[in-house]
């Protein structure tokens, strides 16, 4: 009888240990899967902050042009105080 207990506690062991693992397996699998797909979209979202980026790229020159704009104005109008307009 004594040989039952100490072969029953070791078949005790082995099902927790191989339960055990099995849910450290699927855990780990589980984090896989969702690291892959926070991968794809964060390359989706970088892909679209270069699409926005290249598409606001012209905003960059509005004051440029503004500026632009100012000078001629001011042009115009030392050009008619001179004309006596």
């Amino acid at each position: 009888m004594p040989e039952d207990v100490v072969l029953t506690g070791w078949y005790v062991g082995f099902v927790i240990a191989a339960v055990t693992i099995s849910a450290v397996v699927v855990l780990v699998s589980m984090l896989l899967v969702l690291a892959r797909r926070i991968g794809r979209q964060a390359m989706l979202i970088e892909q679209s902050l270069e699409e926005s980026r290249e598409n606001t790229e012209g905003l960059w020159e509005v004051g440029i042009v503004n500026d632009a704009i100012g000078d001629i104005i001011g042009h115009a109008t030392t050009l008619r105080r001179q004309l006596g307009g």
